[in-house]
């Protein structure tokens, strides 16, 4: 393909491309909020002028740095290209690394195409079924709560006789209509199903607000991964890291 040109670009001109990306793959996309906060460097690119897919760069350990892939996308008629032209934006953008989503099925198989050291980041959950817990004389109910964060709805807790035993949210930084629980309970008040009770009232406060529930954990959390299970959910994929090969890129 040697009319397909690579050129980093403005977030603005890749929104359509990136509006079929999150179309086609119907799920949360964890990393939406790179473009949002600013974290991500974005490439379009082209064929003899005309635009057929893009890429995104960001850090995934440090936010200044760009290197690492976590985004790629390619309209229907060239990915029969796919591996090469993937090969040409891991070239032009230098970046050493790859990030995906296992139900990302384009990028995940550039992931095992391209790269090695493949491991596991993060589970991923979305919402399968209602549950029904009840725990006698434990209340679920939201504080007055402040945050400087602009898509965090925190101040959920649930509390015994005035004492809070659990606090949790959502963050509305996924793609639309996504919403990523998180939820904490208090090391004395552990081993008793508060996680599960948390997590399945946070559902119904997304729910509410006309969200989709989702969540994920770190892939050794056993005790995380078991409580959302338990509240309904099951895993839709995983987050993948790996390190591309043959990467000329002087972030090493």
């Amino acid at each position: 393909m040697n009319t397909v040109q690579i050129e980093k670009t403005q977030l603005n001109q890749v929104s359509d491309l990136r509006a079929l990306f999150l179309k086609e793959g119907g799920f949360q996309f964890i990393h939406n909020k790179c473009h949002a906060y600013g974290w991500a460097d974005v490439y379009l690119i082209t064929d003899r002028g005309v635009s057929i897919g893009y890429s995104s760069v960001w850090g995934k350990d440090n936010r200044q740095d760009r290197d690492t892939i976590f985004e790629f996308y390619l309209i229907p008629d060239y990915r029969k290209y796919t591996s090469s032209i993937f090969s040409h934006v891991t070239k032009v953008s230098g970046v050493p690394f790859i990030e995906c989503q296992t139900n990302d099925s384009l990028l995940a198989a550039m992931m095992f195409t391209h790269a090695s050291d493949i491991h596991a980041q993060s589970v991923l959950f979305e919402d399968d079924s209602e549950t029904n817990f009840r725990i006698n004389g434990i209340t679920f109910t939201r504080q007055p709560y402040t945050t400087d964060h602009p898509d965090d709805r925190g101040g959920y807790v649930l509390e015994e006789d005035g004492a809070t035993m659990a606090t949790g949210g959502f963050l509305l930084n996924y793609n639309h209509p996504y919403a990523d629980i998180y939820m904490d309970v208090k090391e004395p008040f552990r081993q008793r199903g508060l996680g599960s009770l948390m997590v399945q009232e946070l559902k119904k406060e997304i729910y509410k607000t006309g969200y989709v529930p989702a969540a994920r954990c770190n892939v050794k959390n056993q005790a995380s991964r078991a409580t959302i299970l338990k509240a309904g959910f099951r895993i839709c994929g995983y987050l993948l890291e790996g390190k591309i090969n043959n990467s000329t890129s002087d972030h090493n």
